[in-house]
């Protein structure tokens, strides 16, 4: 296993639990149909929820490292993983508007963090695991690259209702449940990363899957005491 992949997906699966816990312990106190994962930042718990997304961020920069040491993403998919790495480090350190206090710079750099992490995330795993890349396709990078094709959906669907929200004069927030939205575009962009990390861990640099396949012909030769014929 590549050890920059298996970092990344360590500290992705720690952010990624720290997160599930905190919407376990608030269910009570946040409604997750119209509150954003973000709320769990505000308030003097928030620290937990910074971290939490800071070692996704790093995990995904890890990855990232990973599929590019192996030439496995190119250099606009490399890009537009760190796009992703990049936006939710500010969503981290930034936390979102308090709007019972009123905008704020810091909401403001929060909100742009997220919409760089949730427009790039789609693009990197379009870009990284797209099918016709016949020498490293496997069913981990159709399971990706479907995945990202969901979030692009995801992506124009919001885009979408928020277009139509705008023609008849509502605020964008209101024309959806917005945290469930988010929640299902989160899941499912989270996903799609872990799918590229499980890609990267399973390979070795300049290594195609012709060549793992005579890897393992090969290691059964010699456990065996001789060629195969």
């Amino acid at each position: 296993m590549h050890q920059p992949a298996r970092w990344g997906l360590g500290a992705a699966g720690a952010g990624i639990a720290m997160i599930v816990v905190l919407e376990l312990a608030g269910i009570d106190e946040t409604n997750p149909l119209k509150r954003t994962i973000s709320e769990h930042g505000l308030g003097p718990d928030g620290w937990i929820f910074g971290l939490a997304v800071g070692l996704l961020a790093a995990g995904s920069a890890a990855i990232g490292v990973s599929l590019a040491r192996k030439r496995l993403a190119g250099i606009f998919g490399t890009i537009a993983l760190m796009g992703w790495s990049v936006g939710l480090f500010m969503t981290a350190w930034f936390e979102k508007n308090d709007w019972s206090v009123g905008p704020s710079l810091h909401g403001s750099i929060h909100r742009m963090g997220s919409l760089i992490a949730f427009l790039s995330l789609p693009l990197a795993a379009v870009i990284i695991a797209r099918p016709w890349r016949r020498r490293e396709r496997s069913r981990v990078t159709l399971v990706a690259f479907g995945l990202g094709i969901c979030s692009v959906l995801w992506v124009v669907g919001i885009a979408a209702v928020m277009l139509i929200g705008a023609r008849d004069g509502m605020p964008w927030w209101r024309v959806m449940p917005l945290g469930l939205v988010e929640r299902g575009l989160a899941v499912t962009e989270v996903a799609a990363l872990l799918a590229l990390g499980v890609w990267a861990a399973a390979r070795r640099p300049g290594e195609e899957p012709d060549q793992l396949g005579e890897a393992a012909v090969a290691g059964v030769a010699e456990r065996s005491g001789g060629p195969l014929t």
